[in-house]
């Protein structure tokens, strides 16, 4: 029997790097925009990688005019929640699969190398149920690996000629859109309308998403009207405010909280009793 999840106090961060991960610009503040609002309070600088350029998730737009807008909304989300850094990688949206998983991994461990968090957070490559979206599942393996492979002198040496050096980060946090095994609940009651602000600001995107919705309900024979009024008015806020706040609703219900973020967090590689057991802390933190 999996154990109880802890809720996780946010520690002051005094500076030190979290590194998220993101396939898309949305990802992050729909499915973690609490904690990152959260750690940019509590002093933690948080750098945001997004790896695909979005180029295709609208509706009506021309690919130019949809990167421009998928981007502009991004920056908004980002700075919304307080993100130090944005990391755009440009890969093309939806065919991830015709990228070298290896060449998209070094790219991580580049970035892990160069900005060296305390924590890198992901998508969970181990609780993919119910995941449709192929670009989520490739960003998991990547990153996952470069979380280990970014420790070795051996992988990618040629970054080390450059001046970087091989970084083991303390803390891996994963996300995703059901977390199998919940070690930590994060508290966002706080920051729960940073979180639908964040959310509310990917119009483009969030468009597409209605009009998918649109396009479903009309082919089972359903009609959806506040989906249809928010493509009318082009404003999807009023629905996506509610469905957000009401999502991260429930997984507080689940936990005693009023809203809250779940993660499966590993620490020191999976071997923390290894670190109790011979380790002792110093001063500083590297």
């Amino acid at each position: 029997m999996a154990a109880e999840a802890t809720v996780r106090d946010i520690p002051a961060g005094d500076g030190r790097a979290v590194m998220v991960v993101v396939a898309h610009a949305d990802d992050l503040a729909l499915f973690l925009g609490g904690t990152v609002a959260t750690w940019a309070e509590r002093g933690w600088r948080v750098v945001v990688v997004r790896v695909t350029d979005d180029a295709r998730d609208s509706w009506g737009l021309d690919l130019d005019a949809t990167v421009q807008a998928n981007r502009r909304e991004f920056e908004r989300a980002c700075e919304v929640l307080g993100v130090a850094q944005i990391v755009e990688l440009g890969l093309p949206t939806d065919v991830l699969a015709d990228v070298s998983e290896v060449e998209l991994r070094e790219r991580i461990i580049r970035l892990v190398r160069t900005h060296r968090p305390y924590a890198l957070v992901g998508f969970d490559p181990h609780a993919q149920y119910g995941e449709d979206n192929q670009d989520h599942v490739r960003v998991a393996v990547a990153t996952d690996e470069a979380f280990w492979t970014s420790q070795f002198d051996l992988h990618h040496p040629e970054h080390l000629a450059e001046g970087l050096a091989s970084h083991g980060c303390f803390e891996r946090w994963y996300f995703g859109r059901r977390v199998t095994e919940v070690t930590d609940v994060v508290d966002v009651s706080a920051v729960i309308e940073r979180k639908v602000e964040a959310a509310c600001a990917h119009q483009t995107m969030m468009r597409n998403f209605f009009h998918q919705l649109q396009l479903q309900a009309g082919t089972g024979g359903w009609q959806i009207p506040a989906v249809d009024e928010c493509l009318d008015v082009h404003d999807v806020g009023p629905v996506l405010g509610r469905l957000v706040r009401a999502g991260s609703a429930r997984t507080g219900e689940r936990h005693g909280l009023a809203h809250a973020e779940e993660f499966r967090v590993v620490t020191f590689g999976g071997l923390e009793s290894l670190l109790h057991q011979l380790g002792r802390r110093h001063g500083g933190v590297s």
